[in-house]
């Protein structure tokens, strides 16, 4: 039985953005989520709430897409007042952001979810990413990864180095 990939969900308030993520996050949804997250942000949302209490599994693609997320969100540059916040994840997830090195680039909650009542729930619509662009968020991500801690640079530098070869054949004017 395999576990569907993720569906995206958005709450937007006034102060803040809450995504909620259901089924398994993996590369297939990262394009997507970049996109959302970029777009929001873009729009001057600072405060991001992740509800992972129906998310199964974060391959290494997305956490990567989340890393550099929240790395963006703690930069110095960055005004005070930005944060990631990922509620109720399960073990698995908190384990993989763990064994990753990335789980301090997060607020970790769990229980229930306050939101007030002006929030707008939305589905965002896909973006449809070709071949090149999942193969660009899958290099881009693994290379977060390795940045944000070395122990990654063992994991998945054949990885990156096959991605990288792919991306140049796939960049060549046919």
């Amino acid at each position: 039985m395999s576990t569907p990939s993720a569906q995206l969900s958005v709450l937007v308030g006034k102060d803040f953005v809450c995504v909620k993520i259901a089924g398994r996050a993996n590369f297939t949804a990262a394009p997507d989520f970049i996109a959302l997250l970029s777009g929001l942000a873009q729009k001057g949302y600072a405060h991001f709430i992740l509800d992972l209490s129906e998310c199964a599994l974060m391959d290494s693609t997305f956490l990567g897409v989340l890393a550099g997320f929240g790395m963006k969100l703690n930069s110095p540059e960055n005004a005070a007042g930005r944060a990631m916040e990922l509620f109720n994840a399960n073990e698995r997830v908190t384990e993989l952001l763990e064994n990753l090195g990335v789980l301090h680039l997060f607020k970790i909650h769990s229980g229930a979810l306050q939101l007030p009542e002006d929030v707008k729930i939305s589905t965002p619509a896909s973006i449809n990413p070709t071949h090149e662009q999942i193969t660009r968020t899958f290099l881009k991500a693994h290379e977060t990864l390795m940045m944000v801690n070395p122990d990654n640079v063992a994991r998945f530098k054949d990885v990156t180095q096959f991605l990288a070869e792919d991306l140049k054949n796939l960049e060549k004017p046919s």
